[in-house]
């Protein structure tokens, strides 16, 4: 459950941490030191553990620094050790501080005279590449070895150079003349000119030197024709061509040709793998020739394993901006029909085709030239699509392999994508789903629902007429507990939710539980339980966690489920809603929030420090807010019909130039203003949750930002009928991007801000200036609209599927937290900041930090001596800095000063810039102590004039001179 979700956020400060981490080194340093090999061995090999635990610099540098030592003096097999470990942990040799010591100590093994011993360091100084790329000592070295008469040592000399070419320029250059010597020499074994030709891929750091690597793998290919050295060679002018971007088209059209040309199907193959790497690499570097040619060489190919290849290079290019360019009419010709492209007549050929990967991606083709360019006539193209995706869906869905559930895939998201941009072909495709649905093996159905429901969300394609084949489906399901069986419920149950635009008929609900008490257990029952509040079914939501409650283990996941089972209920409440009734309504929400209010005290119950549930926590106390203020609006709109304005309100507003006046007693009173600040206010906290929430899907953002839209719209509706008509304006608040709407909630939010933004624009076009029962009626109606919409619980309030979060060391550091730092007045203060980003396990799903933004301000807290005159600039601290993270690691420092003497409080707050440039408030916010105290000197001066002494003539000149 989402309560038991790892929190990536350590709880104890850094102090606690750095002392754990000493006390872990400590124990690791010993087993080093242990006399017996098997402890020494151990102790290496959880050094990568350490660094993932404590990833700052103090701790890595002292770590590696022993490991050097260990290196130094241990045997070759200790020398591996720490060798695999520097691999591992590469992403932290950044952080070492003393890069030459570690080096000095590695280095002083290459003078061994074991081979094996030098080959080991020479792997080691490669694997280091990265922090010493310009380190003549160690490309001399690297340039011995490679002469060197022992093989082991030559192999570690081409991985150091590989590496080091990767890293640095110069050395590239200078190694590049002894490469192409070696590779042309004919001392050298063939097997040898194999491991030195990958070298030439990394020496794209200038266009004279890429051109020479170029003329060399040129003349490669055609002195050396053996399959094994063409291939070598290819491959290494495919990523040479990728890295230096200029030799791109030269590089297809090589590969098209060795594709159409050479006999060797091993060829052949190394071609297509690397078309299809520049295809996803650079598909805008591809003409309509090459792509007409690839096209030809898959219509007269015999093979099926090669038809396949190109055609999957085909499908990769034809979701690309590669086939508007095949598409365009070329110059001085007439434009042609689709039909006759061999393309098309390459993707028509293979739909049917009896290898279901070849059919796959002929349906992808036509799937994606049917969505690309939609400006042509294609609509033989659509059927065509259409009649091959029906026949592999009826293909895979009776075959359970791997391979048959992989096609199915790709045949599904055809499926989802095809109707996305052409609706009219969704009633076929769906018909065609939910015939096959009966028919399908268990693993298939999983898939089709999953599918059924991904074109539901987009499109209202499920009527009710297909509910009942959906529950005849339900009651089939055996009463089999397996796992395939637990799934097809819950993705069953998700498509019966979308598909049901009311609330669920009591029969569909006693299915629905029946099929769980009998062949599910608590945890598929609560995955429906989640989804049915994800698309607003809270009376049966409510239902199944009731059922819950008493089958879990946990305190917090009672009370989770509890909170939930709350929630649920009050939404229900709120289904209950009328327009024009407003007494039910209040009551309605009364009854809410009083549920509301329940869960949330349940919901802080289930929270734990490791896992705060911050969001959750968040979304539900500004729903009670909102909530409140809706109640609060209805309320004051209800007390007009108690004290109406008097009948020369009109001639009061008009003689006063007061246009509030109109509205009676009301306005005198500010009700409405202060209800039009709360809705604003409420917008702006749905702001802040929306910034604070990184991790979360998009369709959860979507969801708080149609909350805090609900919000401005309400505040603009007040404006515009009752407090400002004259200056509020419509256009910031219309309805833009309905045409990507990707939810049934979001379709019917949009449906109720367009309705009450048209009220609101005819009554103020009719009956300006509008009376006040009007202007009332719409507020409270466009308030019931609102709420009757039932609310989406989306997926970040159940599970998080990607974890960020910023772990932040400060220095200088006090030992205990509470202890103030000592600075003198005269002195700044240098705040080193650094920082480590942690993620969970599917780092960057939603979004990658770009770069971290630093705030650092200081406050002072309490003063010590005497007031001074001081200049403002001197009193506070407001500084910010933006670093990009690298390897997850960043650093940065500030200058601070305190000229004030007392206790300062020093706020370093973090936050991230994604690869958009949209700021995210995520946080931590760190703090620290510092006690600003007067500077010695100044404190005698000031000592004598308080006793009356003047200052020596030796303290003059010392004033005097004391700036200097």
């Amino acid at each position: 459950m989402a309560a038991s979700a790892k929190s990536f956020l350590a709880d104890a400060g850094y102090g606690e941490q750095e002392l754990d981490a000493n006390s872990a080194l400590m124990e690791l340093d010993k087993g080093l030191r242990s006399g017996k090999l098997g402890e020494q061995c151990e102790a290496v090999v959880r050094f990568p553990r350490l660094f993932q635990k404590y990833p700052f610099p103090i701790l890595i540098n002292s770590a590696f620094l022993k490991l050097a030592d260990v290196f130094r003096v241990g045997n070759n097999f200790l020398r591996l050790c720490v060798l695999k470990v520097t691999q591992q942990s590469e992403k932290h040799l950044e952080k070492i501080l003393n890069v030459d010591e570690f080096v000095k100590r590695v280095f002083s093994v290459i003078h061994s005279n074991d081979p094996v011993a030098r080959a080991i360091t020479l792997r080691m100084l490669g694997s280091m590449a990265s922090i010493i790329p310009e380190r003549k000592n160690a490309h001399h070295s690297i340039r011995q070895s490679l002469d060197s008469h022992d093989n082991v040592e030559v192999e570690a000399a081409i991985f150091a150079a590989a590496n080091f070419s990767a890293q640095s320029k110069d050395f590239a250059a200078g190694i590049c003349n002894k490469i192409s010597e070696m590779i042309q020499g004919l001392a050298t074994p063939v097997d040898l000119k194999l491991k030195l030709i990958p070298i030439l891929q990394h020496m794209h750091h200038d266009a004279s030197l890429a051109s020479s690597s170029r003329q060399l793998l040129q003349q490669l290919v055609t002195s050396y024709p053996s399959t094994k050295m063409v291939i070598v060679t290819l491959h290494t002018f495919t990523l040479l061509a990728a890295s230096s971007l200029v030799d791109i088209p030269k590089q297809i059209q090589l590969l098209l040709q060795y594709l159409k040309n050479d006999p060797r199907k091993a060829v052949k193959r190394l071609a297509i793998q690397d078309l299809k790497l520049l295809a996803n690499k650079t598909p805008h570097t591809w003409s309509r020739e090459n792509i007409q040619a690839l096209c030809e060489s898959a219509l007269h190919t015999p093979y099926d394993s090669l038809k396949l290849g190109m055609l999957s290079v085909l499908s990769t290019l034809s979701g690309t901006i590669a086939i508007k360019q095949y598409f365009s009419s070329a110059p001085g010709t007439a434009a042609t029909t689709a039909k006759s492209f061999d393309l098309v007549k390459l993707a028509q050929e293979c739909c049917y085709h009896n290898n279901r990967g070849i059919a796959a991606h002929g349906v992808q083709i036509l799937t994606n030239i049917s969505a690309s360019c939609q400006e042509k006539d294609l609509l033989p193209l659509e059927q065509d699509a259409v009649f091959g995706l029906e026949a592999l869906l009826v293909l895979c869905s009776q075959d359970d392999s791997p391979g048959a559930q992989a096609t199915l895939k790709i045949t599904l998201t055809c499926m989802v994508k095809l109707v996305k941009c052409r609706p009219h072909l969704s009633q076929s495709v769906v018909e065609s789903l939910l015939t096959q649905l009966h028919s399908a093996q268990d693993a298939a159905r999983i898939l089709m629902c999953h599918c059924l429901a991904a074109i539901a969300m987009q499109l209202p394609v499920l009527a009710d007429g297909m509910l009942g084949d959906l529950m005849d489906l339900y009651k089939l399901i055996g009463r089999s507990a397996t796992d395939k069986k637990q799934e097809l419920l819950v993705s069953l149950a998700t498509v019966i939710f979308v598909s049901s635009r009311k609330a669920l008929s009591s029969e569909i609900k006693t299915v629905i539980k029946q099929q769980l008490e009998n062949a599910s257990n608590g945890w598929t029952a609560y995955r429906i339980a989640r989804q049915a509040s994800r698309m607003g079914n809270h009376d049966m939501a409510r239902e199944l966690y009731q059922s819950l409650l008493t089958q879990v283990a946990s305190e917090h996941f009672y009370f989770w489920l509890n909170s939930l089972k709350e929630f649920s209920h009050a939404e229900q409440c709120l289904t209950g809603l009328q327009e024009d009734n407003y007494s039910s309504a209040l009551s309605c929400i009364a009854e809410a929030l009083k549920s509301y209010h329940k869960g949330i005290a349940s919901l802080t119950a289930a929270s734990t420090p490791l896992n705060p549930l911050s969001f959750q926590c968040g979304f539900v106390k500004l729903r009670i807010d909102l909530l409140q203020a809706f109640s609060q609006l209805i309320c004051t709109c209800n007390s007009l019909k108690t004290s109406p304005p008097p009948a020369i309100a009109t001639t009061i507003a008009m003689t006063s130039g007061n246009d509030l006046q109109r509205c009676g007693r009301i306005s005198n009173q500010a009700c409405m203003k202060h209800s039009m600040e709360e809705f604003r206010n409420l917008a702006t906290r749905y702001g802040d949750l929306y910034q604070s929430s990184f991790d979360a899907d998009s369709a959860t953002l979507r969801n708080v930002e149609l909350q805090q839209q609900s919000c401005l719209l309400i505040s603009h509706a007040i404006e515009a009928l009752i407090l400002d008509p004259e200056s509020a304006s419509f256009q910031e608040y219309s309805s833009n991007g309905t045409a990507h709407v990707e939810s049934e909630y979001e379709r019917r939010m949009m449906s109720v801000f367009n309705h009450v933004l048209e009220e609101v624009e005819s009554l103020n076009r009719k009956y300006a200036p509008v009376s006040y029962l009007a202007s009332n009626t719409c507020l409270s109606n466009a308030v019931i609209a609102l709420l009757k919409v039932p609310l989406s619980f989306q997926r970040y309030f159940f599970q998080k599927l990607q974890s960020t979060s910023i772990k932040l060391a400060l220095s200088p550091s006090p030992r205990n937290p509470a202890e103030p730092i000592a600075v003198q007045n005269n002195q700044q203060l240098a705040l080193k900041v650094e920082g480590v980003v942690q993620h969970g396990s599917k780092p960057g799903l939603f979004r990658k930090i770009q770069s971290v933004c630093l705030n650092v301000s200081s406050v002072l807290q309490s003063k010590s001596g005497q007031d001074y005159k001081i200049p403002i600039d001197n009193m506070t601290n407001e500084m910010e800095q933006r670093v990009e993270p690298h390897n997850d690691y960043f650093s940065t420092q500030f200058l601070l000063n305190f000229v004030i003497l007392g206790t300062h409080n020093i706020t370093v707050e973090s936050s991230v810039i994604d690869s958009n440039g949209i700021v995210w408030k995520t946080g931590p916010k760190t703090t620290i102590f510092v006690k600003s105290l007067e500077d010695p000197y100044s404190q005698q001066v000031r000592l004598q004039q308080q006793q009356g002494q003047p200052p020596s003539q030796q303290q003059q000149q010392r004033t005097a001179y004391s700036r200097f």
